[in-house]
């Protein structure tokens, strides 16, 4: 073929464009100056060879733009370039400082710290692992000798840049390892900044012989690794790039499957930090990213997130303590309490009702997703929201709630909690009334925080399947307040769901659970109960949150944990909300 004849290359071009149309982006951070293809280059041919679509991003803090490219790229690399200035960490410059590069510094550490929020897959090289460093919390050292005082190895090397000068270990516990499948390593290098403090966002799994870092990765089960040498150039780096792609691929498909699946996370406690009686402006705020939530407006966003039940939540009063003393507001009693709550939520809803609004039926659900809306449904936490007033159900079935959890933390006059002291043996005569009444006006039962005896008694006496909203696995952390196998047999066997919750302390005994102790939680449950009878209720906002799954920004992984174990799409809609609403469904078609 003539090299010069472009136009017979048309027809190549059209003949793979369906299958090069489904390979993963991967946004490459441009430098600034006259380096600037030079520097690419290696790191766009890398992409390619490892089957990724390369699109080279230049340095502008421009919101718009930055937004806008992260929602067409797949997984994002951090390249090399100059020093970072000190003073974006606090610090004056030393006289040992390179040239630094201003225009970089903060469209890189602002489109890093963006995509780590949205769980875009990242690999930093070089000054790529020094951004990201300052973008997720850590420490860049100024100098190697000077600040670190490392010099055994030289770090900024005079033979060609294809040439390994030195070599790093590599921890066996880590993606590195697994991806070169050595303990040793062999890199060149050219730096004299290094990272000194990895934070706690990221661990540090190599190190050169006098202990300087040379890569870092995630401690949240996050697709994130940067190294300090440069893979682009040297003979074996091409595994990097292909990690990185296949990242990307799986990242891709997650939100293609969140694009086609209504996601629901059945309980979060957000309204706890509302304040309700705190002027607007002094109350953690839904509709901005807000540190003091685990569930926002933005970070549904960022983790795919549909749709949320947020629940009124109701202490439980022991013995000589009145009501009013466990809440900071004034109030005439649990029932105005939860109104205040649900009026709170209205209020919100309402100031974003552009994005957002509340729910009260599957059908709601899924026509808020058509829009392009979130959801928020209603929920009580503590059937002591009725005060003893059998009537109270029915006001609270026009607000719209979905479900009642029946107790809390005590036993109460509706039935015996788990953590409580069995003053019913089970359910109360008036918990078989509350029961008999939800099931006339269309409220799910929720057994969540019940007994065994509660929950067997309330399970022969509804009419209607029951859901446990927020519970997990006795016989993986034997806890009161999750289901023995038993127990979930039998829930499954009159049609209800449970819905693991990642509460630490119900996934294990000992130590601080992660994603995958979540996991193994509902992997079992769904050998007990199958597919049908499964879900997800995180308990954010209410001690739920787990490492690799820590807020709604964080709900993606739950589907690529998901995918990772062979979970067909159909399943994953089944759990991320399907089997739920089915139950809803089927509650709410005998209203009456």
């Amino acid at each position: 073929m003539n090299r010069y004849d472009w136009k017979s290359r048309l027809d190549d071009v059209y003949a793979s464009f369906p299958e090069a149309s489904q390979k993963p982006v991967i946004g490459i951070t441009g430098n600034y100056g006259e380096q600037t293809c030079k520097l690419a280059e290696g790191y766009y041919k890398s992409v390619l060879r490892a089957g990724g679509v390369p699109l080279i991003i230049p340095p502008l803090a421009d919101t718009d733009a930055i937004i806008n490219t992260l929602g067409k790229i797949d997984a994002l690399l951090l390249s090399g370039g100059g020093d970072y200035n000190p003073l974006l960490m606090g610090q004056e410059p030393l006289p040992a400082l390179g040239g630094i590069n201003s225009e970089r510094d903060i469209p890189e550490l602002l489109i890093t710290r963006l995509a780590y929020n949205r769980q875009i897959p990242i690999l930093g090289i070089c000054r790529g692992l020094q951004t990201l460093a300052i973008a997720l919390d850590g420490e860049v050292a100024q100098d190697i000798r000077q600040d670190i005082g490392a010099d055994s190895v030289k770090h900024s090397q005079d033979a060609p840049r294809d040439e390994a000068t030195h070599s790093v270990v590599v921890d066996e516990d880590s993606v590195l390892y697994d991806i070169y499948k050595a303990t040793t390593l062999y890199v060149n290098s050219f730096h004299h900044q290094a990272v000194s403090d990895a934070g706690t966002r990221l661990r540090v799994v190599a190190r050169a012989v006098d202990g300087v870092t040379e890569a870092v990765e995630s401690r949240e089960f996050r697709s994130i690794v940067g190294v300090q040498w440069h893979p682009e150039c040297m003979e074996d780096g091409l595994p990097l790039f292909e990690w990185l792609v296949a990242e990307a691929a799986n990242y891709r498909r997650a939100v293609g499957v969140h694009h086609g699946t209504l996601t629901l996370d059945t309980h979060c406690d957000t309204p706890m930090f509302f304040n309700l009686k705190a002027p607007e402006g002094k109350r953690a705020s839904f509709g901005k990213r807000d540190s003091r939530l685990l569930v926002d407006l933005h970070k549904m966003t960022e983790g795919h997130q549909d749709a949320t039940i947020m629940v009124a939540y109701l202490p439980q009063p022991k013995m000589g303590e009145t009501f009013s003393s466990l809440v900071d507001c004034e109030v005439a009693g649990p029932t105005e309490y939860a109104d205040l709550i649900f009026d709170t939520i209205e209020d919100m809803v309402e100031r974003h009702r552009q994005y957002v609004s509340i729910a009260r039926t599957p059908a709601d659900l899924y026509a808020d997703k058509r829009s392009g809306r979130k959801s928020i449904m209603l929920g009580i936490e503590n059937g002591l929201a009725l005060n003893g007033q059998l009537q109270q159900l029915a006001h609270f079935a026009q607000r719209g709630i979905v479900y009642m959890t029946l107790c809390h933390n005590g036993d109460n006059d509706i039935c015996d909690s788990a953590r409580g002291s069995s003053i019913h043996n089970g359910v109360s005569s008036f918990g078989k009334q509350v029961i008999r009444e939800m099931n006339r006006l269309g409220i799910m039962v929720d057994l969540s925080h019940a007994s065994e005896k509660s929950f067997y008694d309330a399970l022969e006496l509804s009419n209607q399947p029951i859901v446990c909203s927020h519970s997990s696995c006795r016989a993986l952390c034997d806890h009161p307040r999750n289901l023995t196998d038993e127990q979930m047999r039998a829930l499954a066997a009159k049609g209800g769901v449970m819905q693991v919750t990642l509460y630490s302390g119900f996934l294990r005994k000992e130590g601080d659970a992660t994603i995958l102790d979540a996991m193994k939680h509902l992997e079992h449950a769904i050998q007990v109960m199958g597919t049908d009878h499964v879900g997800l209720g995180t308990d954010f906002d209410g001690d739920g949150g787990v490492r690799g799954l820590a807020n709604s920004a964080e709900l993606i992984n739950f589907t690529r944990q998901l995918l990772s174990r062979n979970f067909s799409e159909r399943d994953i809609q089944k759990i991320w909300g399907g089997n739920f609403l089915r139950v809803m469904a089927q509650v709410q078609s005998v209203r009456k």
